[in-house]
């Protein structure tokens, strides 16, 4: 596993032994940062100069390759252990100045607010719906902030906010959500496109 693009461009990144920890493989990301970067709806800005939190970080892979194509800065939040060691280690291969957080990302300590929002929990246990009401009320989605969630394809997710991009790879379904913007809102599905 490695960065893909950027700055940090083939950076080798380590992951925890076992299962436990699940990284998203470089085709996905590749695949997810074409999308953010060349759809009508994104743009290169919607990463550059922009501050991005990874939640349930794991190796920090996602994160940190914002990093590399521009991100202003970013922050971690991971509860695991051995995946904390992993992304420490990760942060510290790629020499960046990052935020790196022991916590867990449903019940999250104070922020502040981040324009790009990675969500990859384990998969089948409905985190995502979870633990952005969480974030949100900690203050760490930015108003109109992308959410990027990754859970499993079968698994459904109904957030408020226009959801831009649905994606399968594989066991993976990858969405993008235009945030709106509304603090710990009920969960609602808008698919305005």
């Amino acid at each position: 596993m490695r960065i893909i693009a950027g700055r940090m461009r083939g950076t080798v990144l380590v992951a925890p032994a076992g299962a436990g920890t699940r990284p998203t493989a470089e085709r996905v990301r590749q695949a997810l940062f074409d999308t953010l970067a060349h759809a009508a709806w994104g743009g290169r800005s919607l990463f550059e100069g922009v501050a991005v939190l990874d939640g349930f970080a794991g190796t920090g892979a996602l994160g940190l390759e914002a990093l590399s194509r521009g991100a202003a800065r970013a922050s971690f939040i991971e509860s695991d252990r051995g995946a904390l060691a992993a992304l420490r280690a990760n942060v510290a291969r790629c020499r960046v100045d990052a935020l790196v957080i022991a916590a867990d990302v449903c019940h999250p300590p104070p922020g502040t607010p981040c324009g790009l929002v990675f969500l990859d929990p384990p998969y089948g246990r409905a985190l995502v719906s979870q633990a952005l009401p969480a974030l949100e009320r900690a203050g760490w989605v930015a108003p109109g902030a992308v959410l990027v969630s990754e859970t499993a394809a079968d698994e459904p997710l109904a957030l408020t906010g226009t959801l831009l991009d649905d994606r399968r790879h594989g066991a993976a379904r990858v969405r993008i959500w235009r945030l709106d913007g509304t603090p710990g809102a009920s969960p609602a599905l808008s698919t305005k496109l």
